[in-house]
């Protein structure tokens, strides 16, 4: 009779998953424990529950599942066919728990705990290297996440929580974020090296007018200042190739192709000459973003107070024009 009425109550198909999945969740360690001991005194001490509050929770378990879990002999139990089943996906469950807060534990972990952190293409080779470098001289075991990709995609992990800090330009204004402003580039322009104007040194953005460019794609921070740029100095760039990333658009100038502005290269490059631009502030500002109100773990909390306090003195130093 009592098998009757918990198969009366059986889930019906169409029964939502995640209702099912919030009924089951809280007992599953209890069911765990009732089936390791066979004994549901030994198991509530196990527990450090009442014995009543768990043998309410198995019957309940049951009742929510619709079968019998266990046959009960006295203050014994044993598993039912179907309790051994459900046994061995609860416990692979509870052992994918177990990894995943210890996995979260160890991120958090203020001596050996985990950063996720991204920053632009441009700044990979040279800036950020040096800078886990001098930060890890004090933190040796932090760990780092690395991403590179342009501004906006970085703002969208981040939001979507996949970052914890990332430098990006220009400077996010955006709800839902902070952001600091650590440091400047001075953009060049870049010419091939057999072009009309690389025997010059500097160069005023309105000189170009007549030249074709070569840029990043819309989306880039450094795309929009370039377009900025030409537009505060009286003009629209004629563009004739779109890339994803600075040291591509190198090449490009260097095959003659075009014209780029850009921040200075971390090695210089062959077949180009870069001028410095005068007349108008051409410099892209680099900052650091992160999430408003989002708790930070100390490694992370850690490395944002090293960003912070390299303010100015971000980026290594240029030399060659001035």
């Amino acid at each position: 009779m009592e098998h009757e009425q918990r198969s009366q109550r059986r889930p019906s198909p169409s029964s939502d998953a995640e209702d099912m999945v919030t009924l089951l969740a809280p007992r599953l360690s209890y069911f765990a424990a009732v089936a390791r001991t066979e004994h549901v005194t030994r198991a509530a001490q196990e527990l450090n529950v009442p014995q009543s509050t768990l043998s309410r929770a198995m019957v309940r378990l049951e009742q929510d599942l619709g079968v019998d879990l266990f046959a009960r002999h006295g203050r014994t139990v044993s598993l039912t066919p179907a309790g051994r089943t459900f046994l061995g996906s609860v416990e692979r469950a509870l052992g994918e728990v177990e990894k995943a807060a210890e996995s979260v534990r160890a991120d958090a972990d203020p001596e050996s705990g985990k950063v996720a952190f991204g920053f632009l293409h441009t700044m990979g080779t040279e800036t950020v290297p040096g800078l886990i470098r001098a930060f890890r001289a004090d933190h040796p075991r932090i760990r780092f996440s690395l991403v590179q990709n342009y501004g906006e995609a970085m703002l969208e992990r981040l939001r979507a929580g996949e970052l914890d800090l990332c430098l990006t330009s220009p400077v996010p204004d955006a709800p839902g974020l902070v952001a600091r402003r650590l440091d400047e580039q001075r953009l060049r322009l870049v010419v091939p090296e057999d072009h009309r104007l690389a025997t010059r040194k500097r160069i005023r953005l309105a000189e170009t007018a007549d030249e074709v460019f070569v840029t990043l794609e819309p989306g880039y921070g450094l795309r929009r200042i370039t377009d900025d740029l030409c537009a505060e100095a009286g003009f629209k760039p004629r563009i004739a190739f779109e890339g994803e990333e600075a040291e591509t658009l190198r090449g490009l100038v260097a095959a003659g192709l075009g014209v780029a502005l850009l921040p200075p290269p971390a090695v210089p490059r062959p077949g180009v000459v870069e001028l410095a631009v005068t007349g108008q502030r051409a410099v892209r500002e680099i900052g650091v973003a992160w999430l408003d109100g989002h708790p930070d773990t100390p490694p992370v909390a850690a490395f944002k107070k090293f960003l912070l306090s390299r303010r100015g003195r971000l980026l290594p130093e240029q030399t060659g024009l001035e």
